[in-house]
């Protein structure tokens, strides 16, 4: 049994990602039998079966993740933010006392903290930035991805939140008012303080949020983010986005177990008219029609990779770990609304009229799992903040109005030992 123990000792490294996922398909041949194999291991008949190694599957560790808004993109970055951490890779951050990196700016590498220092080195980049090239801070091998959410629901989730922010926001009741009628209230000469009420993911890619709709125009853009990316997930089908993002990556399951960030109770949604509904489609038309495209493209993706059946049969397993997780961190199974949150480091930031929910953990958790468990559920704003302090010790630390959980040293001098 030599072999289990050296199997399950396989440490989760940049050095090993590669030797771990091809070895475990031998660990499965040898302790299972063969009609229960993983079905990422094939086999090829001859005088008797071998084993042939998957398609050659090294875990991505050089990723770009385009932050878009209002797109459950707060839970990736999170996932991204503990991938790195967990295989010690270096974070692209923003610099000094900023969170997002240049943004509303066109991002230049400027705007990354040491890399006049760092340069290329760079493994992962997920913090919010409109979007330009990043290869003067990202590898070659990069694999870039992004989200997109049905604009719809996506607009009146960014009514709510960013309602006293946006001038066309303030002066409108609700959004229904805002979507009947919006140029009364959205003027184009101010449209970086409204960027969010209109075409924000086409924004977000870079473009023109108040371009003209010609189909000419659209496909030119539709075909230049296809080239720049290699992937763009659907966030109203997360659990298939994080499964094709696990197979896309070559990552594990845990990899991408995720605890939904930065939501808002039901009670500050406003229900849109199907009118307004429609009305949306017209107003966000460049968004829309990203939408629409990339909605296609992500299931013909699955369907000419991993296919609909072993989807349904990962997102299954997904929701399992996931509920798995939940019972062993969280002391309500679900997320609860501010004024419940009972450590104030796991408060997210509130904005608008949303109420956005966090966690309170379980009192009885051990030290290793207490780590985890705060990390699955830390706020974007605190965990920028302590990877900051981690990859920059020498720089002040950002100040966000919240405490930190734990300085780096902190958390070393604390861990327990493992045996």
């Amino acid at each position: 049994m030599w072999w289990l123990g050296f199997f399950l000792l396989l440490d989760k490294n940049p050095l090993k990602l590669f030797f771990s996922r091809n070895v475990r398909c031998l660990a499965i041949f040898t302790f299972l039998s063969l009609p229960h194999l993983s079905p990422s291991c094939r086999f090829s008949k001859g005088h008797e079966e071998l084993l042939i190694p998957p398609m050659p599957c090294r875990a991505r560790t050089n990723v770009m993740f385009l932050k878009t808004h209002k797109t459950a993109s707060s839970t990736v970055l999170n996932i991204m933010f503990r991938f790195a951490e967990r295989y010690d890779l270096t974070v692209a951050l923003p610099p000094d006392q900023l969170f997002h990196l240049g943004y509303p700016r066109t991002f230049v590498a400027q705007f990354v903290e040491g890399f006049e220092t760092i340069g290329q080195n760079y493994n992962i980049m997920c913090n919010h930035l409109r979007f330009n090239p990043v290869k003067r801070v990202m590898a070659a091998n990069t694999f870039y991805f992004s989200i997109l959410r049905n604009p719809i629901p996506l607009l009146e989730s960014s009514y709510i939140y960013y309602k006293s922010n946006v001038p066309a926001f303030r002066s409108s009741k609700n959004v229904n008012e805002f979507v009947a009628s919006p140029t009364k209230y959205y003027h184009p000469a101010d449209y970086r303080a409204n960027i969010y009420a209109r075409n924000i993911m086409w924004f977000d890619f870079g473009y023109n949020n108040n371009a003209e709709d010609d189909p000419k125009y659209i496909q030119a853009v539709l075909k230049e983010i296809e080239q720049n990316f290699h992937l763009i997930l659907i966030a109203d089908y997360f659990d298939e986005s994080m499964i094709l993002l696990k197979h896309a990556l070559c990552w594990d399951l845990d990899d991408v177990i995720y605890f939904k960030l930065n939501s808002r109770s039901r009670d500050t949604v406003q229900t849109l008219s199907p009118e307004n509904e429609e009305q949306i489609k017209a107003w966000c038309s460049l968004d829309w029609k990203l939408y629409l495209h990339f909605n296609q493209s992500f299931w013909r993706t699955i369907e000419e990779t991993i296919g609909l059946e072993l989807l349904k049969k990962e997102v299954g397993h997904l929701r399992t770990r996931q509920k798995e997780l939940m019972e062993i961190c969280l002391s309500e199974q679900e997320a609860v609304s501010k004024d419940h949150i009972r450590n104030r480091a796991l408060l997210p930031f509130q904005s608008g009229a949303a109420n956005i929910l966090g966690y309170n953990l379980r009192q009885d958790l051990d030290n290793r799992t207490l780590r985890t468990c705060q990390k699955m559920v830390m706020p974007e704003l605190q965990y920028t903040a302590y990877l900051y302090s981690v990859q920059h010790p020498h720089k002040r630390r950002k100040e966000m109005g919240f405490p930190l959980l734990w300085s780096s040293r902190q958390e070393k001098m604390q861990l327990p030992v493992s045996n």
